[in-house]
Formats: structure tokens, C-alpha cells, sequence
């Protein structure tokens, strides 16, 4: 499906780096892009690069005083906790500044390609950092590059956009930035608030015309369980929301294998979302799709194929799940982790679901989150929530 299809890849985005330890280890992108490249993903699409965003371009939904809070952590390395720099989530590190607005920059560049119709596609793997705050850094997360580049679009006359956030965890940051504005319909399918960082995303949050959107999933939810609510929610409102552009954050954290998290996705049922995204993208959006990486913290299990699948889908030209990993891949996995990496694409599952319309069960806590976002946003869209 896919026509023009531009990848956006600096080797100095692996320098957003919060040091040894931290969850969020550059070298899950790093090992993305080599498979990605090795299975001749890349061959398919264009490469670019990017340059940083700018303190004007930053400041389309961040205070302009934290940008200066971080600009002077980042000249020091000294941490400012009132701007969230200093934490154990969010570390202060010399280079802050200049790492996190290079990762801005290039979602950036993916927002400018697909909105000149330079690309049709347009992709960062190294983005998606989707807690960080008007003012503070949050979760990982210092500068909030898929919202910047939603209020870029605005700034260019984009007149609805659409936000659809497949991380384990509540988009929260992209959520408060747009959550009064009836230009964007940002949605997201995350855990439970109750059970998972950072304790936000139910589903009254619903902003002022229910273009907040929230599916809060109960632990221990699985591929069958997830689409259903996926297929439920998301393909109904982005048909009424009819967006010009759809931006989407594939964080994989939501896998079984993911330390931080509880549900149990695989990585067959990621790779099934990422599908159903790009149709909805082509059959909503007229094609334009703008994606980033997000959340994922088993970093040789789960993140390179994980993400290397989705650079797939996006190009047009989807991986057979059981296509082998290389050996070169390989090679450089017990290189730079220690571990033993994975053999194939695909976790060897067939993932399944029951479409809501064939019956409800009020006993399922899966149907009963999906009725609860339903009953929240639907009517605000002149949709019926019951099935």
C-alpha cells in the first residue's frame, strides 16, 4: 500500500542516554536499525537525516523556561529536579539538551516529509517519548518530539490530527498538550493506571469534546484481549474523526516479556496492530502517516524485532514472521549485550479476536474497559457505545 516511504536515522540519536543501568538503553535502537538494515527492510525506503528542533520549534508545546532549565543541565550536567532532570527516571547528563531535541528533530523531519508529500510514510524509531511535559521531563522522556510535531502540523494548517498510542503506558504528556484542543483526537491503549506508572488514562478523561481517548487495560491482557479492544475503539473514531494526518507511537512495551509491565502481548500480536494501523492510515488519512518508536525495555527479545517489523509494514513490504534473524545480527547481539539473541521474526503465535459486535460479556474486565472508553467518548462523536 504504501508509495513513498522515508525512514529518518542520525547514528547520533543513540546519544539520548541516561547511562549504564538506566532502562532506557540507546542500543535497542541501535540493534533495531542493524536488523532492519541486514533484512534488506531498509532497501525498501528511503534514509534521511535530520537535524535538532529548534528552541522556537520546542517551544510549539513546551514552556520556554524548562527549554532554558534544560539547555543550562545540559551545558553542566548538573540536575534541576524542578524541571524532572535528576531523578532515577530521568537522569541529568551533559549533552541532554542537544540529545533530546536531535530526537525531536527527526520526528520533526518525518512530520515536514509526510505533510509536503515528500513521503506518504515517514518513520522514527528513536521517538516517541510521550511523557514528557509542557515543563518538566517525565518518564524517560525530556522533550515530547511526537507532540512537537503535532503542533507543528497545526502550525502549518493542519486542521485534525490524529494521535494513536499503542504503548503499555498512558500517553500522558501528548494527552495534557492537546487535551483542550478539538483539532486532535489522541487515543491510547495502555495498562491500567491502577496497576502501572504513571497513574493516568481512565477512561473519563476525555478531554473538552472527547478528543481524549483512553482504553485503561486490565493486567495479564493478551493478543486477543488487546485487538479486541484495539478493533473496538480506534477504527470507529478515526472513520468519524476523518484526520488529514495520522501520527501513531509504537511502543513495545506492552509484550510479555517487557520487565516494566504486566500485559502479555506477543510480538505476532504487535505486528497485527502495526497492520491494522497501516490500513486505517491509508483508509482515514489518506495515506499520511507519521510513526515513532515508544517504550520497550527487553532489548534483544522484543525491541529490534518488534520495531523491525514495524519499519516493514510501513514500507509496504511486511517480514514473513518466520523469516530467520541473520547471523551477522546475531553476531553483533552477543557483541554488544552478552545475550543470546532470537532466531526468527516471530514469537509463533497466531493472535485471534472476537469482534465486540458478536456479544459483550459484562463478567470480562477486557469488554468492560472497552465499554468504559465506549460509554466515555462515544456519543461526543455521534457514535453508539453499545455494540
Amino acid at each position: 500500500m504504501s508509495r513513498s516511504v522515508r525512514v529518518v536515522w542520525e547514528d547520533a540519536l543513540t546519544a539520548y542516554d541516561f547511562g549504564p543501568g538506566h532502562p532506557l538503553a540507546p542500543v535497542r535502537v541501535e540493534l533495531t536499525m542493524a536488523l532492519a538494515r541486514e533484512l534488506g527492510v531498509l532497501d525498501a525506503v528511503e534514509l534521511a537525516g535530520c537535524a535538532p528542533a529548534t528552541d522556537d520549534e520546542l517551544a510549539l508545546v513546551h514552556r520556554r523556561d524548562y527549554i532554558e532549565a534544560v539547555r543550562r543541565v545540559s551545558a553542566t550536567g548538573r540536575p534541576d529536579r524542578a524541571a524532572g532532570l535528576g531523578t532515577e527516571d530521568n537522569p541529568a547528563f551533559a549533552g541532554v539538551h542537544e540529545a533530546s531535541a536531535l530526537i525531536a528533530g527527526a520526528t520533526l523531519a518525518a512530520a515536514r516529509a509526510v505533510w509536503t508529500g515528500e513521503a506518504e510514510h515517514a518513520a522514527n524509531v528513536a521517538g516517541g517519548l510521550h511523557h514528557a511535559m509542557p515543563g518538566t521531563a517525565s518518564g524517560f522522556c525530556v522533550y515530547n518530539d511526537p507532540a512537537v510535531a503535532i503542533g507543528w502540523l497545526l502550525s502549518q494548517g493542519a486542521s485534525r490530527v490524529a494521535y494513536v498510542d499503542v504503548d503499555v503506558h498512558h500517553g500522558d504528556g501528548v494527552q495534557a498538550m492537546f487535551h483542550d484542543d478539538p483539532r486532535v483526537l489522541t487515543v491510547s491503549l495502555h495498562e491500567s493506571p491502577r496497576t502501572l506508572f504513571p497513574g493516568t488514562g481512565f477512561p473519563h478523561e476525555t478531554g473538552a469534546e472527547g478528543t481524549a481517548v483512553n482504553v485503561a487495560l486490565p493486567a495479564g491482557c493478551g493478543d486477543g484481549g488487546w485487538l479486541r479492544a484495539f478493533h473496538a475503539v480506534v477504527p470507529p473514531l478515526l472513520r468519524e474523526f476523518a484526520p488529514e494526518v495520522l501520527v501513531t507511537q509504537h511502543g513495545c512495551d506492552s509484550h510479555a516479556l517487557d520487565p516494566l509491565a504486566h500485559l502479555m502481548l506477543s510480538l505476532d500480536g504487535q505486528r497485527t496492530a502495526y497492520a491494522a494501523l497501516h490500513e486505517l492510515a491509508h483508509e482515514t488519512a489518506g495515506g499520511r502517516w507519521i510513526v515513532t518508536g515508544g517504550g520497550g525495555y527487553e532489548l534483544v527479545q522484543v525491541v529490534p524485532r518488534a520495531w523491525t517489523h514495524l519499519l516493514a509494514e510501513v514500507s509496504g513490504h511486511p517480514l514473513d514472521p518466520a523469516t530467520a534473524t541473520p547471523q551477522g545480527w546475531r553476531q553483533l547481539v552477543r557483541e554488544r549485550t552478552g545475550e543470546t539473541p532470537p532466531l526468527s521474526m516471530t514469537d509463533g503465535r497466531k493472535p485471534e479476536f472476537t469482534d465486540l459486535s458478536a456479544g459483550y460479556d459484562p463478567a470480562d474486565p477486557v469488554d468492560r474497559a472497552i465499554l468504559a472508553t465506549r460509554n466515555a467518548v462515544f456519543p461526543f462523536h455521534g457514535l453508539d457505545p453499545i455494540p
